[in-house]
């Protein structure tokens, strides 16, 4: 959750525009939340809403890193981040 102002992704307009374009680069196991008590103001990625040409951009380029084309499956994604997160000493 953030603790700063956010914009719901749903929101008609640049927000909405950008988080609908960015979600088409996941892969299609992306599409369903870990966590469905967290309304879409609430998460992390929200907290790039209020610059949503930043968000774009931040989030494409995760998009490609995440890409259904490369050989690895959510399972290695989520094994490598808790790894940086670790790493990085990051609850996220």
């Amino acid at each position: 959750m953030t603790w700063i102002k956010t914009i719901d992704p749903m929101t008609e307009g640049p927000v909405r525009e950008a988080t609908l374009a960015q979600a088409k680069l996941y892969p299609r196991e992306y599409a369903t939340t870990t966590n469905p008590s967290l309304r879409p103001e609430e998460k992390i990625g929200a907290s790039h809403s209020l610059i949503p040409d930043v968000m774009r951009h931040a989030f494409s380029t995760f998009g490609a890193a995440m890409s259904p084309d490369l050989p690895l499956e959510r399972r290695h994604h989520e094994m490598i981040a808790t790894v940086v997160s670790v790493i990085n000493r990051c609850r996220y």
